[in-house]
């Protein structure tokens, strides 16, 4: 596995521990559907969060939140939207970004909810 990779499941596991610490439950890891795959999906009260998370190592240019582009959320709505129906869930459905900023060994984790709309 190459070390991004190994970042980016570090970054899962920060993400996983800080929404367990914040009252959410995980209900999936790295759902795939088609050419799609959904981070976490997390149960808080009667919201199903579908968390993309972002992982960098160092500031760049541009916000970290910011490098999801359009495709990658349409891909996410769609495997969000099978999921839903597939496990006939009746809930409000939010779509949330965390971004987790490592530097100098320190990490600094940011939770955007309702980050990107369903279209």
């Amino acid at each position: 596995m190459g070390v991004h990779n190994q970042f980016g499941k570090e970054g899962e596991e920060l993400a996983k521990a800080y929404l367990v610490n914040n009252g959410y439950l995980i209900i999936c890891r790295n759902y795939r559907y088609l050419k799609a795959e959904i981070d976490i999906i997390a149960q808080k009260g009667n919201i199903t969060a579908v968390i993309e998370v972002k992982s960098r190592s160092s500031t760049y240019f541009e916000e970290i939140a910011e490098t999801v582009s359009r495709k990658k959320i349409k891909l996410i709505v769609s495997a969000a939207d099978h999921y839903i129906n597939s496990h006939h869930l009746d809930t409000e459905v939010r779509f949330d970004i965390i971004t987790i900023l490592k530097r100098n060994n320190k990490f600094r984790i940011e939770h955007l909810e309702s980050a990107f709309y369903h279209f």
